[in-house]
């Protein structure tokens, strides 16, 4: 196949301003060129270093140099596990064939666990046509993936991996029988009604009903523990982390879900739906789509707009059976009978439930901000708000803004921040964190004065100064930053203070003039307004990020301790199913309500809690 050269009077694509605030979580990365056709399809277990390495200065291939000077745009879907990544990247290598993938990559099928019918089932691994009778569990990642599970089943429930013409020959039992890894169904070693045990417990693990077996080994790892086996006791731990990812893969990849699941994100005055398209269990595909801010800026008008012109505006769609969305709204019924009547079935929208579907709509979240902040941080965009906003301000220069807010818990681990943006976007490696120490609990305008003296005073009056400073508060917070920029004689600094609005919701914010001594508000879809938002929410999330470490630093305890209901007894659970407090704090509650003594409303505390 022949690629052509891409068209001279294309921009070549701004990679430093989209890598600048990439996740790094697992995902999938879809490259488009500059006419929106899909060119190749990536997962990654990084997504920021990942899609990093395209664009080194040397080192690549004259294929994947050719693939960099087409792409205009990249879209990412984030993922829970690099397995689910790689799972989807099939799935939407098989539906659309980019170009690209089908040059650089091998596009085998995957590889199967196969569980076969008769009087004693034997596991194999399998790949291609499914012809036996039998049951089929998949599909996995890579063959080392289905070995690693095959050989750790063999060890647990001993059921004959042997092909059926081994099997039928045997006079007496194999190897496997001696090193305890088969039962020996062939010589009749073990009672039929034993066996079928073991085929069922088989089967339960491989469709993810796998607690039996992971209390088993929890008590074994517990025992070697005791008996200071510890070579032994990380050994089962392994087994049990493993277990955890194979029955994920199976989550995966089971079920027989039709459905579409919806996530919204906005972000100064940028917004981004991004679909995730579920069939037969599987994520098929996703897209993300970048509707323009209308009269109606709320997230129930955005969504339910955008729902109504997707699937009732367009002539063909596939209408799945479900449509979750976000947020519960009074409208969906209304919304469940005109798609209904739309698609000649029936079609329910329904607001986030429990269980399968949870999992969907939290990576169609956790994908819709991670594409809003890349739109959001376009170099083109960032400069057109500058100007914006140099212009409402009539400011002769506008090259740096800087931001202060100010965190804690009730005085306590009080931090400040201050963050850094310039035309460029946001300048990381000029961020500062204040320790703020010294003064009353919850003195929220000493904090103030304490961190912008630290600031602006001594060695770093003169260094870098920002032409905007806007102070996250009202007129006694701002107060307190003039009467410090005075005394330190701080000049050619405007200083601003962004108030919240009514019923403190973005688009109705004060801002308030201090050397004017006035307040103005800006119409909600200003651009000088959004560039002030999104630096006002970037203080404030480095500030409460600053804070938390500190505070947890501090404590110098589990995290588990302080939450109510989570005793010793169930604490010393939660480790053993999980093998640690980082593990058990990435926990979604599908998963910690799978621990003995956790019911729904108990892991939705500490799903909650671990996430403060």
């Amino acid at each position: 196949m022949t690629i052509d050269a891409p068209k001279p009077d294309i921009p070549p694509f701004d990679h430093q301003t989209y890598l600048r605030e990439m996740t790094e979580k697992p995902g999938v990365y879809q490259m488009r060129d500059a006419s929106g056709n899909l060119l190749y399809v990536g997962k990654a277990k990084n997504l920021k270093k990942r899609l990093s390495s395209y664009f080194r200065s040397r080192g690549l291939s004259t294929k994947t140099m050719s693939l960099v000077r087409r792409i205009a745009s990249i879209d990412v879907t984030v993922t829970a596990t690099e397995t689910e990544a790689l799972l989807l990247e099939h799935n939407l290598i098989k539906q659309y064939q980019p170009p690209f993938n089908i040059l650089l990559r091998d596009d085998k099928s995957y590889p199967y666990i196969f569980l076969s019918a008769g009087e004693y089932p034997r596991l194999e691994l399998h790949r291609g046509a499914k012809k036996a009778k039998g049951t089929y569990f998949g599909p996995y990642p890579n063959v080392s993936s289905v070995r690693e599970t095959l050989n750790l089943l063999q060890q647990v429930f001993q059921v004959r991996q042997c092909d059926d013409t081994y099997f039928k020959n045997r006079k007496r039992p194999c190897l496997q029988y001696q090193i305890k890894r088969c039962t020996a169904p062939c010589t009749k070693e073990v009672s039929k009604a034993d066996y079928d045990q073991q085929v069922e417990h088989t089967r339960l693990f491989l469709e993810g009903k796998n607690q039996q077996l992971q209390k088993m080994l929890q008590d074994k790892m517990q025992k070697a523990s005791e008996a200071l086996d510890f070579e032994q006791a990380a050994l089962y731990r392994d087994q049990l982390q493993h277990l955890s990812r194979v029955t994920e893969t199976q989550y995966i990849e089971s079920g027989t879900d039709q459905l579409d699941v919806v996530a919204l994100a906005i972000k100064a005055g940028v917004a981004c739906v991004h679909v995730l398209f579920i069939r037969q269990g599987r994520m098929i595909g996703s897209r993300s789509y970048y509707p323009k801010l209308g009269i109606d800026r709320d997230k129930e008008s955005l969504l339910l707009g955008f729902l109504g012109q997707f699937y009732l505006a367009a002539s063909q769609r596939d209408f799945p059976r479900r449509i979750v969305v976000p947020e519960e709204s009074s409208l969906l019924m209304e919304l469940s009978q005109a798609l209904s009547q739309q698609a000649s079935k029936k079609v329910e929208v329904v607001g986030p439930t429990r269980g399968r579907v949870e999992k969907w709509l939290e990576l169609a979240e956790q994908t819709a901000v991670t594409n809003v902040t890349q739109k959001v941080l376009a170099k083109a965009n960032v400069e057109k708000r500058f100007k914006a906003l140099q212009a409402e301000l009539s400011a002769e220069r506008l090259e740096r803004i800087e931001c202060f807010d100010i965190s804690h818990s009730s005085g306590e681990s009080t931090k400040a921040s201050c963050v850094a943006f310039t035309r460029e976007g946001p300048q990381k490696s000029h961020y500062r964190q204040f320790n703020i120490e010294g003064i009353k609990a919850s003195d929220d305008y000493a904090a103030m004065e304490q961190a912008l003296r630290r600031r602006f005073g001594g060695s770093q009056k003169d260094k870098n100064l920002p032409d905007l400073l806007l102070i996250d508060g009202g007129k006694g917070q701002v107060g307190i930053a003039k009467t410090v920029l005075t005394e330190l004689a701080v000049e050619n600094v405007l200083l601003i203070g962004v108030a919240k609005g009514a019923d403190r919701r973005a688009g109705f914010e004060q801002l308030i003039l201090v050397d004017e001594n006035r307040t103005i508000q800006l119409p909600a879809d200003s651009e000088a307004l959004h560039l002030i938002q999104y630096v006002r929410d970037e203080a404030h999330r480095f500030a409460v990020k600053s804070h938390t470490q500190s505070r947890d630093k501090k404590r110098r305890r589990s995290i588990l301790e302080d939450i109510p209901g989570v005793g010793a007894k169930r604490r010393r659970d939660l480790l053993h199913h999980f093998g640690s407090v980082k593990a058990v704090t990435e926990a979604p509650v599908r998963e910690l309500i799978k621990v003995p003594g956790i019911n729904q409303r108990l892991a939705e505390e500490i799903y909650a809690a671990c996430r403060h």
